[in-house]
């Protein structure tokens, strides 16, 4: 039987391992952490449950193929419910905006708070379909990196209708041609963020993501955004797929000669002077960051430069507030908007700095899972958008963290108009750097590179590679980050990998 080893437990890792596994493949997971999922995992601190990264969950159907083609039943391994309400948005006038999932109902939402025609917003989402309906079977399940993928009907199609895609405007401007008022403007713009971009530079194309909220439907897992994790991993067992924990790998072994892979070396993470351990695989696939797959895995390797150094996506400062009280204004997921929103983005990617008056997330998964927060209390994820970790030490964190800790919870105090500091009893904080540290994402950015480029899919590398056995997944690389899309990787990989 022919051996494959997975780099990486984060949720593409963790796919790919499936679909290797129900290829005949024997299929070991190497992961750096004790822990599966990368950012997708969870933690418990002072009685409150929190989902530590991604927490909102598209795309169910996505995480369902996997357990269907794998010859098992969706309810023996995982469960989910859809949104009534996806989001709920706040102003600092004191606007305030419930988004209903039934899209009819949406757009009535819109027009009654913002004042925007119902119109508007039912064909902007009727747009965002056409353009998914165009792009994801060309952009989501094949690999943009080999020819076949532009000769058949479904790219015809696409590049027949090219002009519905607006490929030569930003989302800032496409959005300001349909929508009348600012705050409309603001709210889709938001999506850019869905993948580390800035609405001001990254292309009209993405305004593909609203369509998988709205059109389709934004849901929660029964037990949590861990819960995807939790699942795949025991599907993998089932499967026969081998887990090891606190296990680094420090290079891929190439016999040059043949131009294939051989194997890996790996060392136990928590003791620096354990000997390395050389194991024989046919096929590796990382699901670690390629620029670090590269430079640390691949050290002897000549790495594309070019698709590397591209612009990295955002990343996030996140504080994990344990709250002793109950917010009844709030939702499962709920934005607070800045006032300047241009300005937002200027400090993130050109500044490379966090913003004064930033837009906060809140997600409370204990509105819909009663057990994640002690009776009475709630779990707040609260995040802002971060630049990413440059590692040169011109970035003042430790500063910025405590600034931004004051600057978050004065602004929701005058929002909710409550006293928000002294309701929290518990806190954990994850920083940029924190996240570069346990997930070995480039500087702690979320999604690889950004789409601040209207070539930005092009510009990832391929899930492949010019040395036969050597795969790639996950968010660093095509298509790219989020779980829809690190799932689309591993199909794809997946794909091109042979049955034995």
């Amino acid at each position: 039987m022919k051996k494959a080893a997975i780099i990486g437990a984060g949720i593409a890792g963790i796919a790919t391992a499936i679909h290797l596994a129900n290829k005949g493949y024997k299929v070991e997971v190497f992961e750096a952490n004790n822990y599966a999922g990368g950012k997708l995992s969870e933690f418990w601190k002072d009685g409150f449950r929190y989902d530590a990264g991604p927490s909102l969950f598209t795309l169910p159907e996505r995480v369902e193929e996997l357990i269907l083609q794998s010859g098992k039943k969706v309810e023996d391994y995982f469960s989910y419910k859809k949104l009534e309400t996806i989001n709920k948005y706040f102003w600092e006038d004191g606007t305030k905006l419930e988004a209903s999932a039934d899209t009819e109902t949406f757009a009535k939402q819109v027009e009654a708070k913002l004042g925007e025609p119902k119109e508007n917003i039912l064909k902007f989402l009727k747009s965002s379909k056409e353009k998914y309906d165009l792009t994801a079977d060309l952009f989501l399940t094949r690999s943009l990196h080999k020819a076949e993928t532009y000769f058949n009907k479904t790219a015809l199609k696409a590049f027949s209708q090219i002009w519905k895609l607006e490929l030569f405007k930003t989302m800032n401007q496409a959005n300001s041609l349909i929508f009348e008022k600012e705050k409309t403007v603001q709210l889709f713009n938001r999506y850019a963020t869905y993948n580390g971009s800035s609405p001001y530079v990254a292309p009209a194309l993405l305004n593909v993501i609203p369509h998988l909220e709205f059109n389709k439907g934004a849901f929660l897992p029964t037990e949590g955004m861990f819960d995807i994790t939790k699942s795949l991993v025991k599907l993998g067992q089932d499967l026969g797929v081998i887990y090891h924990f606190d296990k680094k790998v420090e290079e891929i072994i190439i016999d040059k000669n043949q131009n294939k892979i051989t194997g890996i070396k790996v060392k136990d993470s928590k003791k620096e002077e354990t000997q390395t351990e050389e194991l024989d695989f046919d096929i590796v696939v990382s699901n670690m960051d390629v620029v670090h797959t590269y430079k640390k895995l691949l050290p002897k390797e000549k790495a594309p430069e070019f698709l590397l150094q591209q612009q990295k996506s955002s990343s996030a400062l996140i504080f994990y507030w344990g709250m002793n009280a109950e917010y009844k204004e709030l939702d499962l997921h709920n934005i607070f908007f800045t006032k300047e929103y241009k300005k937002e983005f200027n400090a993130l990617f050109n500044g490379k700095t966090l913003y004064e008056d930033p837009t906060i997330y809140i997600f409370v998964s204990s509105k819909h899972i009663k057990t994640d927060a002690p009776e009475g209390c709630e779990n707040w994820f609260v995040m802002i958008n971060a630049p990413h970790n440059l590692n040169d030490g011109s970035q003042d964190w430790d500063t910025w963290i405590k600034k931004a800790k004051q600057d978050i919870i004065k602004k929701l105090e005058r929002i909710l108009m409550r006293n928000v500091e002294e309701n929290i009893i518990s806190e954990s904080i994850l920083d940029p750097r924190k996240i570069e540290l346990r997930t070995s994402s480039l500087g702690g950015s979320l999604y690889g590179n950004s789409s601040n480029n209207r070539y930005a899919a092009f510009l990832r590398h391929a899930n492949f590679s010019k040395t036969k056995g050597l795969y790639f997944c996950g968010g660093s690389v095509h298509p790219g980050g989020g779980i829809p899309l690190a799932l689309s990787s591993a199909k794809i990989v997946g794909e091109m990998i042979e049955k034995i």
